[in-house]
């Protein structure tokens, strides 16, 4: 009996189709496009007026390098503006005492709404004439924003001089007045210059804590040192100089601390001389001093 040859699968060899183009090899940089959360329509659109921007700025830079009239300038910059990069909004952060309304007004005072003419560092300067300001950061936002950050100047004290009240910073700058009926909770500084030692009696506080939160009111005297008045009523005389000031008022706390020198009814306490400590009683009472070690 004969046998039918056996059947074989012959592999033909692939042949290009005729009229097709080969798949397009998807790139790094298309898959990072495909995944921004906007289209691409949209982002070579973005990307074209960013381009326009910059083209446009190293134009008038260029303008002002080699001498061109600065009208040239001013037009190309308009044109700018009128392309759609032109101040709309205005964003600001960090305002919590001073007026919002205020802010905006400075930064339109502008001799044009055309981006590329915006003064950043004119805004900033004007903006830091307002005493509540401490700092500010002005920057563009293309197309339209104008991003202003405000750094606040946080009221420390209340300065009493000439019959006036007035909100203070950690530095003594003067802030706003503030109404006798409606005074915060703050230290008090009275006299002449007390507000430019603002710095200076924070740090002597820091001799002693434990007074700190019953001083009612601290006056600079003469230009040369300090009286605390506390809460109970009692005046506090404290010598000239930092260190020496500091010193007594160390030495005060550590006293109250071990004879409760505060609500005894004395009026007056004085610690001008270093070696003793002169303790006044009401009119009528006879005052006594404490000396050496006690002192």
């Amino acid at each position: 009996m004969s046998r039918a040859p056996a059947s074989r699968t012959l592999k033909r060899k692939a042949q290009p189709t005729r009229g097709r183009k080969p798949a397009k090899k998807i790139g790094l940089m298309d898959k990072a496009v495909a995944a921004l959360p906007v289209s691409e329509q949209t982002l070579r659109k973005t990307t074209g007026w960013s381009m326009f921007a910059v083209a446009c700025a190293v134009l008038i830079a260029m303008a002002s390098w080699l001498g061109i009239p600065g009208t040239i300038g001013t037009a190309v910059a308009e044109s700018v503006g009128r392309a759609g990069f032109r101040v709309e909004q205005i964003e600001v952060t960090g305002l919590n005492r001073m007026e919002r309304m205020t802010v905006y007004a400075v930064a339109l005072d502008q001799r044009s709404r055309a981006m590329p003419l915006i003064d950043l560092s004119e805004v900033r300067s004007r903006l830091l004439d307002y005493p509540w300001i401490a700092d500010a950061r002005v920057s563009r936002r293309l197309p339209d924003t104008l991003v202003i950050d405000i750094v606040e100047r946080e009221p420390v004290a209340i300065w009493q001089s000439q019959g006036q009240l007035m909100l203070i910073d950690v530095t003594g700058k003067p802030l706003e007045p503030v109404s006798p009926d409606a005074m915060p909770a703050l230290p008090l500084v009275i006299g002449e210059g007390a507000n430019e030692r603002e710095p200076q009696y924070q740090a002597l506080m820091q001799s002693a804590p434990a007074l700190k939160s019953l001083v009612k009111a601290a006056t600079w005297v003469g230009d040369r040192r300090w009286d605390l008045l506390f809460d109970s009523g009692e005046r506090l005389a404290l010598p000239e100089g930092e260190a020496a000031a500091a010193k007594a008022l160390a030495k005060f706390a550590e006293l109250d601390r071990t004879d409760r020198l505060l609500g005894k009814g004395y009026i007056r306490f004085d610690m001008r001389d270093a070696s003793r400590m002169v303790l006044r009683m009401p009119s009528g009472s006879q005052s006594k001093a404490i000396t050496g070690e006690g002192a």
